[in-house]
């Protein structure tokens, strides 16, 4: 599904990230530790093309097409979706019009009411875009968005961040819904296409709600550990991300 082969990022002039290698098959959703302001949220919006993180280095390759070079709306447009740790507040921009929006490339019609039940955000449909939303209801916004987007690849940043624990058991319902991970493993062999994750996350929280296949520990710039992600964050709330650094690959 997605390839990210020695990618190098500078971000305003500066060199922030290098050799990032991540491999996510069709069907897994892979998980990326790190500290604070190591760099997670830049490696997605790479993986997007937002122009403020440059690539020097390195290649993206999604559904076997190298799209390190294509403009953002053509990488959504192929089926990459994203929840933003800090999306915007948009004055005068109904929740209902970005949802709709959101539907356009879904491969179904879709129930914007149907979805927004889901997720107990009725009431919201007709409300700014996250204008006086708390921080739950706004991450909830995000998984509405993405629900009707129906993304082949779908990259998750910081899903539970300021969120209480009931948002968090619903957000990670919704995500193992969005990723087909909430149907038997018989079912979802079955399907005839599935779906791609990667989650960003330095507290690993959302890992008690959403199941996740491979990890990576993001420290000194540059990928320092992979493996399975229950055991990594077992090691890094033990010892914390500082031995990362005394532990390179």
């Amino acid at each position: 599904m997605l390839e990210v082969r020695d990618l190098s990022i500078e971000v305003g002039g500066k060199d922030l990230l290098h050799d990032i290698n991540i491999n996510i098959p069709e069907g897994e959703t892979h998980v990326l530790f790190g500290p604070n302001g190591s760099g997670k949220t830049s490696i997605i919006m790479a993986i997007l093309g937002f122009k403020e993180y440059k690539i020097t280095k390195g290649s993206i390759i999604f559904k076997g097409k190298d799209i390190t070079q294509l403009p953002t709306h053509e990488r959504a447009k192929m089926g990459i979706g994203i929840s933003f740790q800090r999306p915007p507040s948009i004055p005068g921009l109904k929740t209902r019009k970005v949802v709709e929006i959101c539907a356009k490339n879904s491969n179904g019609d879709v129930n914007v009411s149907e979805l927004a039940k889901m997720l107990n955000l009725e009431k919201f449909l007709d409300r700014d875009l996250n204008i006086g939303f708390s921080g739950g209801e706004i991450k909830r916004s995000e998984i509405l968005q993405l629900l009707a987007q129906d993304p082949d690849l779908v990259l998750l940043d910081e899903p539970e961040s300021g969120v209480d624990l009931d948002n968090i058991s619903l957000l990670g319902n919704m995500i193992n819904h969005l990723l087909l991970k909430d149907k038997p493993c018989y079912e979802r062999k079955k399907l005839e296409f599935k779906k791609s994750g990667l989650i960003i996350t330095h507290t690993g929280h959302i890992l008690d709600y959403v199941r996740s296949d491979k990890g990576y520990v993001l420290c000194e710039g540059t990928i320092q550990c992979q493996g399975n992600p229950r055991e990594l964050l077992e090691n890094i709330r033990k010892v914390g991300y500082e031995k990362c650094f005394e532990c390179p690959i």
